[in-house]
């Protein structure tokens, strides 16, 4: 996907609005864009490392209970 320009019109408009040129609202534009579409994958790795935190967590308690039933 990297040869396509994806552009939010609505950003590009409003740059142009502001006073910027076009050249350079549409490049902001299409860099806004850029970063909306890495969202999706930050999002399912954030949800993998909260598995995998509460996972560990779990399993962490149940050895320290093991342990403490082991010392008594």
């Amino acid at each position: 996907m990297e040869g396509l320009a994806l552009m939010l019109s609505k950003t590009h408009d409003a740059l142009r609005a502001a006073g910027a040129p076009d050249d350079k609202a549409r490049e902001a534009a299409e860099e806004i864009a850029g970063f909306e579409d890495r969202l999706p994958v930050v999002e399912s790795d954030l949800k993998l490392l909260k598995w995998m935190v509460g996972f560990n967590l779990a399993l962490s308690m149940v050895i320290v209970a093991l342990l403490l039933r082991l010392a008594t």
